[in-house]
């Protein structure tokens, strides 16, 4: 019998600590970097998600990967997704600057990866916002 894969989904990624006040987003003295993926140049490729599959993921109306969660995998691993990355569309960005490139994003125009002929020209519904 193998291991429930539903598992990874209910399971914390880090534990659950209390707030210390140096948190990046708390503009502590302990500023860390976020994750983020330039949708635009993304070719879809799945590299980071298989490497780093509780951060990234391959968003299924578009086909580019999607940075979903920065705590899901260790520094390490992120860095080593990035690494595989052919085009090296994959970031460490500040905290703060994510809002601004989310925005960006919403106003690019993409074309579904994979499709012999577009089906939207343009990105015509909202971004689902990561939970």
């Amino acid at each position: 019998m193998g291991i429930d894969p539903s598992v990874a989904f209910s399971a914390p990624a880090a534990p659950v600590t209390e707030r210390s006040g140096l948190e990046p987003v708390l503009g502590g003295a302990l500023r860390q970097e976020a994750v983020w993926v330039d949708e635009a140049v993304c070719i879809g490729c799945r590299y980071c998600a298989h490497v780093a599959g509780n951060t990234f993921v391959v968003e299924a109306d578009w086909g580019r990967s999607r940075a979903i969660r920065q705590d899901g995998d260790s520094t390490e691993t992120i860095q080593e997704a990035i690494d595989t990355c052919p085009v090296d569309c994959i970031h460490w960005v500040s905290y703060e600057e994510l809002p601004e490139l989310q925005e960006q994003t919403r106003h690019q125009e993409l074309q579904p990866l994979g499709l012999p002929t577009p089906v939207r020209s343009r990105r015509t519904f909202p971004r689902r916002e990561p939970h």
